[in-house]
């Protein structure tokens, strides 16, 4: 079993569900008490916020791409970063370090090219929405991004860093991302994803006429078959 080497805390509430289903995985595949081989680095949360709201991506780019390093000289065999919206600056983390980074869009993408759609509605934060960093690796993979209106999408955003990364689950905010999905299936949408890994603490399949594309259970799962993978 190789071993993973995870950014976390972006936010903790997400990164629980990382640990959680990765250890799931592993006694899944290998039985008994085992579990998986992982290495932890946590950053302080409140600290990417601020720099977001300063649009300082170079900086965070920089102290993730530090805290990759740390984790391969620790032993980690390939990187993941659990969380969607930091993807803008997985260039800087890639050049960083020489282990392989499992970059969450691809693998999402190719777990959508698996199916029959092609037009995708995309669900996240802002930057994750709004910016071309995630829709250009979908568009280049021969995926049709959609994305929510600008009222919902600040309405889906909202949701998340008020809500979810509090760990506050509420109906109220379930429904409003049931009528977004509506929405999106009525532009066209045939699939939609989720495209930040708190997502899923709040809509499953049920909610959603057209497939969900859970990116948090994806990445996990390309990260199992990475640490089983032969050298």
């Amino acid at each position: 079993m190789k071993t993973v080497g995870i950014i976390g805390g972006l936010s903790p509430e997400s990164t629980v569900k990382y640990y959680e289903w990765l250890n799931e995985g592993v006694r899944k595949k290998l039985g008994g008490h085992h579990s998986a081989k992982l290495l932890l680095s946590s950053v302080d949360f409140g600290q990417f916020i601020a720099l977001k709201e300063l649009g300082d991506w170079d900086t965070q780019g920089r102290l993730l791409a530090q805290e990759a390093v740390a984790l391969e000289r620790a032993g980690a065999n390939f990187i993941v970063l659990a969380t969607n919206t930091m993807h803008m600056v997985a260039p800087q983390i890639e050049a960083a370090i020489k282990i392989p980074f499992l970059h969450l869009a691809d693998a999402t993408s190719n777990r959508i090219l698996e199916s029959s759609t092609r037009n995708v509605g995309l669900l996240g934060t802002r930057y994750t929405m709004e910016m071309d960093f995630y829709k250009a690796r979908l568009t280049a993979k021969g995926l049709t991004p959609i994305i929510p209106d600008e009222a919902q999408r600040k309405r889906v955003n909202d949701i998340i860093y008020d809500e979810l990364c509090h760990g506050r689950i509420l109906p109220e905010s379930r429904k409003i991302y049931r009528d977004v999905i509506a929405s999106l299936v009525s532009r066209g949408a045939q699939g939609v994803i989720m495209g930040c890994t708190e997502i899923t603490m709040l809509i499953d399949q049920s909610d959603s006429p057209v497939p969900l594309f859970d990116t948090t259970k994806i990445h996990v799962e390309e990260a199992l078959k990475a640490m089983f993978a032969e050298p």
